[in-house]
């Protein structure tokens, strides 16, 4: 007997490290931005945009992971049974994380608009309205409103498939009173799809004793269902609100008669078809009406329903009103400009004498464009080499790569169509593009481009930018990223072949400094892990500091839990998905990830390894994922300026210092406030700021932030 015990607990110690599911990691992520919403430090309409954000990041995880999900759970294939438990097992802690989920955010919503009330903001319903209030809704419905809120009879139609699920929609139970009606017969029910693209989700209406006054839509249009029904026998309305998820996988025509850009075209086209997925309603939708809708959307015991509040497409709080209450928003943090890119001399000549290093948005990216324009003017510079993941809607990017080419630089622009949700827009540039004389590359199919680099070919000196988000000036403004300008011919030579890569992916490439997928970097990844191992065997520093947005690839998870085995130390600034479960036998503490949501979304890719005590950096594009390590072209680039690798490991030692907005990932979901003993409250985006602020200041007296 006792032998036995023994046997089974040698089997405990030496049972496989545990992985948490990927996409449970992202449900844990996207509560961690609810538990923002909640903090009362966090200013009242601030609040509600990160309501507004876990709304929407969750239909986009629904149209995308769980469709998915559902895909592999109804493909009954024995040979993929091991995918299909797996598949199925994470669909149901979803669905169940989903539903606890929901009604936290239901309770925060409601917390937060008691606390405007408190701040003499209210949103009303259309039972609250004074009479002045009824008339001006009258009024609006009479000169505007009547020519888009048009009702669509149940009766008339026999499903949704076709209708878009960014919408949200009213479900009217309709009754005639003292009408006849037969037991088996259903009531009348029309739907109305809410106009919010012209009107927006929230009306202002005239304030009343001295409090501003906002009502959603939904509750317009409800004050306004006898209007709408004029000329019918109904004289009684009951309205629901419901919303729908469909899935947005594209079906991408393989016939090979067809070009790249037809493909993703009729793909898009596609999209629009996709089978509804998820339905969320009113919880106090009548039984018979419920029935109806999850009918006519095919919604089958494989999809998602919840049952909700009053309102959803809750994603429209991230454009609720400021009413003119600034102190209920984030102080403004204007951009900070560096001298260096003020000045009246050459900022490529600047490059070419040393590296240099934006950080955004807490540098403007007034100041990367600067650099774009000087080349596309520049007599010295005759060639222009770019990648383009998300492009702004009135990009300057693109329209200085256009005046570049005009100006007779020669200009290649490697362009991503397949940017999820962004093809249309891709393909709208890249025919401008075209059309102005740009060489326009879309890449290898099954390898999506995601690398973020400019190559500046030039008789002076060639450049090079590598940067970890998207040259788009939204981005810039929300999200945290880094861009470093060198003129390092290793570099920059390496980061030209990147282009001959993409041009031609079949012919052999070596890199040496770069580390490009899905060419060579999981295997000099693992290399960097291997010798951080041997270092801590041998009693050297080992270590590894790292701030990605995801970590979730089994095998490099493999390699880290050997790692903290050995003794090597980490920690880790991780924004999203992350397997990694930290309390387990075997990790000794020896891994430490902190999840830090923030004003400013985190985006930036840095690398630290401490090599013996000789540090190595890197940045790049690249997250630690299966899908950017074997079918993206990423790029991860070493960086060897002493004054750039003192900026990143102040960035990440910021991070780690992080108890204000950080949160502990350690693979139980609690998001438990990260700590740091011995220290006291910090907020790292606002530390950096300031430091950037004071820096630029010191360079400059005269220097002070600028808006872009």
């Amino acid at each position: 007997m006792n032998k036995r015990r023994e046997i089974r607990k040698d089997r405990v110690k030496t049972s496989a490290p545990r992985l948490l599911d990927r996409d449970v990691s992202w449900m844990y992520f996207n509560h961690r931005i609810l538990q923002e919403a909640q903090k009362e430090t966090v200013p009242l309409l601030e609040r509600l945009v990160f309501l507004g954000i876990y709304s929407n990041n969750l239909d986009e995880f629904f149209r995308v992971r769980v469709a998915t999900l559902n895909r592999i759970i109804e493909y009954t294939d024995k040979g993929i049974r091991k995918e299909h438990e797996n598949a199925l097992r994470a669909f149901r802690r979803i669905n169940k994380l989903n539903g606890r989920y929901s009604q936290e955010f239901e309770e925060t919503f409601a917390g937060i608009t008691n606390e405007l009330k408190k701040e003499n903001i209210r949103l009303l319903n259309e039972t609250e309205l004074s009479e002045a209030q009824r008339d001006y809704l009258l009024h609006l419905y009479n000169a505007s409103l009547s020519n888009s809120a048009i009702p669509l009879f149940v009766s008339s139609f026999k499903q949704l498939n076709d209708q878009p699920d960014d919408e949200i929609y009213l479900a009217v139970s309709l009754e005639t009173p003292g009408a006849k009606r037969s037991a088996d017969m259903q009531p009348d029910f029309a739907l109305i799809e809410l106009p919010v693209r012209e009107y927006g989700r929230f009306i202002r209406v005239p304030d009343s004793e001295g409090k501003v006054s906002l009502m959603f839509l939904d509750d317009v249009i409800r004050f306004c269902l006898p209007f709408i029904f004029r000329g019918t026998d109904y004289t009684s309305y009951q309205a629901y609100a419901f919303k729908f998820t469909k899935d947005a996988e594209m079906e991408l025509d393989t016939d090979l008669r067809n070009g790249v850009m037809q493909k993703i075209s009729k793909g898009i086209k596609s999209r629009k078809k996709g089978e509804p997925i998820r339905l969320v309603y009113d919880a106090s939708m009548p039984v018979a009406l419920l029935k109806r809708i999850t009918k006519m959307l095919h919604i089958d015991r494989w999809d998602t329903r919840v049952a909700g509040g009053r309102y959803h497409n809750m994603k429209d709080l991230m454009n609720f009103p400021d009413v003119g209450r600034p102190g209920l928003k984030y102080a403004p943090l204007p951009p900070v400009t560096q001298p260096v890119f003020t000045s009246a001399e050459s900022i490529l000549d600047h490059i070419r004498q040393h590296d240099l290093f934006l950080h955004y948005p807490y540098h403007g990216f007034s100041s990367f464009l600067r650099v774009l324009r000087e080349a596309a003017v520049s007599k010295d510079v005759k060639s222009i080499k770019m990648t383009l993941y998300r492009l702004a809607r009135n990009s300057k990017v693109v329209k200085t790569l256009i005046g570049a080419a005009r100006n007779g630089k020669k200009v290649t622009v490697v362009i991503e169509l397949l940017a999820r949700f962004d093809e249309a827009s891709n393909i709208s540039w890249s025919k401008q593009m075209q059309d102005a004389g740009i060489q326009v590359i879309f890449g290898v199919e099954g390898l999506k481009i995601h690398s973020k680099l400019l190559y500046l070919g030039s008789k002076e000196g060639d450049i090079a930018c590598i940067s970890t988000g998207n040259f788009h000036e939204g981005n810039a403004a929300r999200y945290t990223d880094v861009t470093l300008m060198t003129a390092r011919k290793s570099l920059v030579k390496e980061v030209d072949a990147v282009f001959g890569f993409i041009e031609k992916p079949y012919l052999p490439v070596r890199f040496k400094e770069l580390l490009v997928s899905p060419n060579d970097m999981r295997n000099r990844l693992a290399a960097l892990i291997r010798q951080e191992i041997r270092n801590a065997r041998e009693g050297k520093p080992a270590y590894i500091r790292a701030k990605v947005n995801h970590i979730t690839d089994p095998v490099l998870i493999a390699q880290l839990y050997e790692a903290a085995g050995a003794g090597v130390e980490m920690d880790f600034l991780v924004r999203g998905n992350c397997s990694l479960v930290t309390e387990q036998e075997g990790i000794n503490g020896r891994i430490r990830i902190n999840g830090i949501i923030d004003r400013y979304l985190e985006h930036l890719r840095i690398f630290i390894f401490a090599n013996g005590g000789e540090e190595l950096y890197f940045i790049g594009s690249a997250d630690w994922m299966t899908r950017n390590l074997d079918t993206r072209i990423e790029v991860l680039s070493p960086v060897y300026d002493p004054v750039v690798k003192e900026q990143l490991k102040r960035v990440v030692d910021y991070g780690l210092r992080d108890t204000e907005q950080g949160r502990t990932v350690d693979g139980t979901g609690r998001n438990l406030p990260w700590s740091v003993p011995g220290k006291g409250p910090f907020r790292s985006q606002t530390a950096l700021y300031e430091f950037y602020r004071e820096e630029a200041e010191k360079d400059n007296p005269e220097c002070r932030p600028l808006t872009d």
